[in-house]
């Protein structure tokens, strides 16, 4: 068995040294990286991809600073309505706590049926800040398939000429880490999305 391990062991060192001698010789033919940079679509050196600053693009796109005021002012009015019917039934609530310690109901059963009311509309309100919460849901969800597909859109348009292989989304620095300028297309992509915005 230890001459079984000694010998792979020795088999791998060569295949190793063979690996190094063949990649780092100064033989003619050309590394895989030096093919990607002769390809005709590099031009000037630059690899045919580019990246677009996701967050930059929200920010600075009319179609999304509508769309994202747009669902801010329906859950600031859902918010609203809710936290209008909540203080409402809170002070029925209170009321009905103070009747019952002062004795003010005619019978227990009209003290219980008030009281079986009051929960029930506690329930409804609950159920309704649910489906209230559901319904921004989906419109958010709708909303951002719009933008993803309106950009998606764009960017088959925009890439006609084939100039770029790939074009990678970048947010908040997490997918790119490093980049010369030249591959950011974030500020170009930007202006022309919302001149075609504006035209709409």
């Amino acid at each position: 068995m230890k001459n079984l391990s000694l010998i792979l062991n020795v088999v791998l060192t060569i295949a190793v040294v063979v690996l190094f001698v063949k990649v780092f010789s100064g033989g003619s033919k050309k590394t895989p990286v030096a093919t990607v940079f002769a390809n005709d679509s590099v031009s000037g050196g630059k690899l045919p991809i580019a990246y677009i600053n996701v967050d930059s693009l929200l920010l600075n796109y009319q179609f999304a600073k509508e769309a994202n005021e747009s669902l801010i002012k329906k859950q600031e009015d859902s918010r609203l309505d809710i936290n209008t019917r909540a203080r409402q039934l809170q002070s029925d609530m209170s009321e009905f706590q103070r009747k019952l310690e002062a004795n003010a109901f005619l019978s227990r059963e009209r003290a219980e049926q008030e009281q079986s009311r009051l929960l029930k509309r506690q329930q409804e309100l609950q159920d309704l800040d649910s489906k209230l919460s559901q319904q921004l849901m989906q419109v958010q969800q709708k909303m951002s398939e719009q933008l993803r597909d309106t950009i998606n859109s764009f960017l088959k348009e925009y890439n006609k000429d084939k100039k770029y292989e790939m074009i990678i989304s970048n947010t908040a620095s997490d997918n790119v880490l490093y980049a010369t300028e030249g591959y950011d297309i974030t500020a170009e992509v930007t202006k022309m999305l919302n001149d075609r915005y504006s035209k709409k």
